[in-house]
């Protein structure tokens, strides 16, 4: 599991914090009011100030007011079981929890239990602006069906606070809540640092938190009906089918049909005990107090474990406790080791960069990278060579510790590393390209772009797109840009050459249309790029690539297709780039 920022976070011990505050059993009571019809008027849900603390208790009955488009049972049962993409359903509300690996499952969430949030998300926004105005922490609560909502919400005010940059703290507290959503979505959670702002109170028998995911085939038609009944307007409504439920006897998601039904109904007594036994049971309150906030902490942390202060095992527990600090703090060190290691690859990549200075000035006029392309064996070319394997090393270790959530949690957001990476693969990238194509592998696997781009350079792509930033809008260039500010565009340049070849010798007329309009596009891209003038010199070098492109678009225009006219290309004016 991903490890928390927090030193001593784990579930048993945000339970033991909470059990030793009144934040349960005011959470309940008010879970208790939201349940109640005087709840409607605010649209399922109760807002209340208190202090600087704002308080949000939704309702288990009262967020949906109407009822299923289907009255089918089964197509309801549906319905709440599809999984949907919550980057696409919600409606960019969870950027943060969004953006995952590519190469993971997409976070996904119940589609009936998202809908429900979406349905009131307007008026608890409206309320959610007004209260957070005059407070300095969020307490977000729900019981049942109101849990999910809670949840959903806790999750959209954490992104919202964490664009805004807000110091604001968020702590969701749920009683007897379904289960949300898959796997992807608690990793999603712990990558954000998040886990520690919830806490969900379920007790042993409760069906409801199993509801969803049991087997249709174990669910008795009694629940079916419970089901049909979450939308019903009064709560009395769900406990008597509850009750139902429980007197026909049948086995449903548990052993003991009466057990599951009346531990979902009994969270307000099971709080209040809970408590009282967890305050009559802190040894430290019958000892000595604890001298600073850290060993308050060990205590607790003891306490949760089950090993009393007085007992042999505590000292070897307070330092393994010690230890995980010490590794709280790891993340950190090691992207400080990171920047060291970044200032000692940092002559490879100068290397790389007077290479392409070189290249570029050469009487050749090839530039950077058709002469990496074309280079024959010489020193310099082999030393290039060696610097890109020795950089791609450095950033795919950087990939790989990621994974293993060995970084801090917003590594991929500082802009010392977006602004790193970025330049890496502006300069970098290019090099890769040619040496794809210069060892023939686009015949092997096809074109780079689908069959050759590395792992890295997309996800250095999507921390550039994600990075946020406040700037004026960069003035016309007087001059060309140092490096090709698309990285791809030589592999762009290689796919339109191929297309042209294909041409020549391809005799369906719809698929010559269709190589038209690919190369049209790119040459209008390109078009676009060198009039802004973001492309470096290489590109316009007299015996680059880009200008064998257009020069064989232009014998291509003239010999097999005349109806190819200037206007369709507007950048080739026998085969001269147009700026």
């Amino acid at each position: 599991m991903d490890t928390e920022a927090s030193p001593f976070e784990s579930s048993e011990m945000v339970a033991s914090f909470l059990a030793s505050t009144p934040l349960l059993s005011e959470a309940w009571q008010l879970c208790s009011v939201a349940n109640t019809a005087a709840a409607a008027p605010y649209g399922g849900f109760v807002p209340l100030q208190i202090g600087d603390v704002g308080y949000f208790a939704f309702s288990s009955n009262g967020i949906m007011t109407s009822s299923p488009s289907s009255s089918s049972e089964e197509e309801y049962s549906r319905f709440s079981r599809n999984l949907v993409a919550l980057g696409g359903a919600g409606h960019d509300l969870f950027s943060p929890l969004t953006n995952n690996n590519e190469e993971e499952e997409a976070v996904m969430v119940h589609e009936g239990l998202l809908n429900l949030f979406l349905r009131c998300f307007q008026a608890v926004q409206n309320q959610m602006v007004e209260v957070t105005k005059n407070s300095r922490s969020i307490v977000i609560t729900g019981h049942s069906i109101g849990g999910t909502t809670a949840s959903l919400c806790a999750l959209w005010l954490l992104s919202y606070l964490q664009s805004v940059s807000s110091s604001l703290s968020v702590l969701c507290i749920t009683f007897g809540s379904p289960l949300l959503g898959n796997e992807s979505l608690s990793r999603a959670i712990l990558r954000e640092r998040w886990g520690g702002n919830f806490c969900h109170v379920v007790s042993k028998y409760d069906i409801m938190p199993r509801l969803l995911f049991a087997p249709l085939a174990s669910c008795t038609t009694q629940l079916h009906l419970l089901l049909q009944h979450w939308t019903a307007p009064q709560f009395g409504n769900l406990a008597a089918h509850l009750q139902e439920a429980s007197e026909a006897g049948e086995e449903g998601a548990t052993s003991n049909p009466s057990c599951c039904i009346e531990d979902h109904l009994k969270y307000g007594e099971y709080v209040g005990k809970f408590c009282s036994q967890f305050l009559n049971k802190r040894s430290f309150m019958q000892g000595e107090l604890p001298q600073s906030s850290w060993d308050a902490g060990v205590a607790l942390a003891l306490q949760s474990l089950g090993i009393s202060g007085q007992e042999s095992a505590s000292e070897p527990a307070k330092e393994c406790l010690k230890i995980a600090r010490r590794l709280g703090r790891t993340p950190n060190l090691k992207s400080a080791d990171l920047a060291v290691r970044l200032s000692r690859i940092t002559p490879y990549r100068a290397e790389i960069e007077w290479y392409k200075g070189s290249c570029d000035k050469s009487d050749e006029k090839l530039g950077y990278y058709d002469a990496f392309k074309l280079r024959g064996s010489s020193k310099r070319g082999d030393k290039v060579n060696m610097n890109r394997h020795k950089l791609a090393a450095f950033w795919n270790g950087v990939i790989e510790m990621l994974d293993k959530n060995e970084l801090p949690h917003d590594f991929h957001r500082r802009s010392k590393w977006v602004n790193a990476s970025q330049f890496y693969m502006l300069l970098v990238e290019p090099l890769e390209i040619a040496e794809y194509y210069r060892s023939n592998m686009h015949r092997r696997k096809g074109h780079y772009l689908k069959h050759g781009r590395e792992r890295r350079f997309d996800i250095f792509d999507r921390w550039w797109r994600e990075k946020r930033v406040n700037e004026e809008k960069n003035s016309k260039r007087i001059k060309f840009a140092g490096l090709t500010q698309d990285s791809c565009f030589w592999a762009k340049v290689e796919e339109a050459r191929d297309c042209v070849a294909k041409v020549r010798s391809e005799s369906d007329a719809r698929k010559q249309d269709s190589l038209r309009d690919s190369i049209n596009n790119f040459v209008m891209y390109a078009d676009r790029l060198v009039e802004r003038k973001e492309v470096s010199e290489d590109v316009v070098a007299k015996n680059s690539s880009y200008k064998k492109l257009l020069e064989e678009l232009t014998e291509l225009r003239s010999a097999v297709h005349p109806f190819w006219t200037a206007t369709q290309f507007p950048c080739l004016r026998g085969g001269e780039v147009v700026p």
